[in-house]
C-alpha cells in the first residue's frame, strides 16, 4: 500500500489570498465606476463585501508603486551645499547647481587652432535633466541667489539660451542616479567632450573667444570675469 509523501517543504514562497477587488461599470454614455472590496476567509473565500475605502486604496497604491525604490536626484546624505534647486521626478526631473571657479582639462577640435590642456574656468550655474544640460557663468564664487544675474558661458558648443550641443557624446544617466552622481556625470560629459565651434551669434565674451582660451590654456592665469557677457537672465528664470 502506497503512503502519501509530504512535499510541502519543496514548495517556493506561498502566497495566501488576502483581499479581492471587483470593478463594476454602468452602461451608457455617462458610465460610472464602482469598486467593491472583499476580505478573504481562512479558506480563500471572499467575504465582507464593502465599497473600497480611501485607506484601502492608498495601501494598494503603495503596494503597486514602482517609485519607492528609485533614488533619482536624491542626495546620498546631507544635501550638497551647491544644489540650488531640485525636482526629483523620475525621467523628467531637473537639477540646478553651482560650481566655483576651478581649473579643468579642456579639449578643443583641431579646427579651432587651440591646444587642449588645463585652464581656469569661471564660476558656473548648471541646469540639467537626464538628457539635456544648460550652462551659464556667474561672476562670484558665492552661492547665487534668485536675483543673481547670469552670464553667457564662455565656451564653444553653447547656444544663446545656455543649452549645450553635446554632439555625438553618448549620454547615459541611470534612473537611480543620486544628486551627487548626476552632477558629477554632467560635469564630466561637458568638460570631457571636444569643443568644436561657436553657436548662435557667436559673441560669448567681450572680445574673441579663441584668443581668450589661447591665453589661458596651460597657464595659471585666473579667468578674467570682466569679459563675461550678460544674457539678461537671472537665476530665478531657471527655477521655473
Amino acid at each position: 500500500m502506497k503512503t502519501r509523501e509530504d512535499i510541502t517543504e519543496n514548495f517556493g514562497t506561498l502566497y495566501h489570498p488576502k483581499s479581492a477587488l471587483v470593478f463594476y461599470k454602468s452602461r451608457g454614455l455617462d458610465a460610472d465606476m464602482y469598486v467593491e472590496h472583499f476580505d478573504m476567509d481562512s479558506f480563500g473565500n471572499p467575504v465582507n463585501a464593502h465599497p473600497l475605502t480611501v485607506k484601502e486604496a492608498q495601501a494598494l497604491a503603495m503596494a503597486l508603486s514602482t517609485e519607492k525604490d528609485t533614488a533619482f536626484l536624491k542626495a546620498k546624505g546631507v544635501m550638497p551645499a551647491n544644489i540650488l534647486n531640485i525636482n526629483p521626478i523620475e525621467d523628467s526631473g531637473t537639477l540646478v547647481w553651482h560650481t566655483k571657479r576651478q581649473k579643468r582639462q579642456l579639449y578643443f577640435a583641431e579646427n579651432l587652432g587651440l591646444p587642449s590642456g588645463m585652464a581656469n574656468v569661471p564660476a558656473m550655474v548648471w541646469k540639467a535633466s537626464r538628457n539635456t544640460v544648460a550652462v551659464f557663468a556667474v561672476r562670484s564664487d558665492r552661492r547665487p541667489k534668485e536675483n543673481t544675474p547670469l552670464y553667457h558661458a564662455p565656451f564653444f558648443n553653447v547656444y544663446d539660451d545656455g543649452n549645450v550641443c553635446m554632439g555625438t557624446v553618448d549620454i547615459d544617466i541611470e534612473n537611480s542616479a543620486s544628486a551627487e552622481e548626476f552632477m558629477r556625470a554632467w560635469e564630466t560629459y561637458f568638460f570631457n567632450s571636444y569643443f568644436t565651434h561657436l553657436l548662435g551669434d557667436g559673441n560669448r565674451v567681450v572680445g574673441n573667444c579663441v584668443a581668450l582660451w589661447k591665453s589661458l590654456v596651460g597657464t595659471d592665469g585666473r579667468f578674467p570675469k570682466d569679459i563675461l557677457r550678460k544674457n539678461y537672465k537671472k537665476l530665478k528664470n531657471l527655477l521655473r
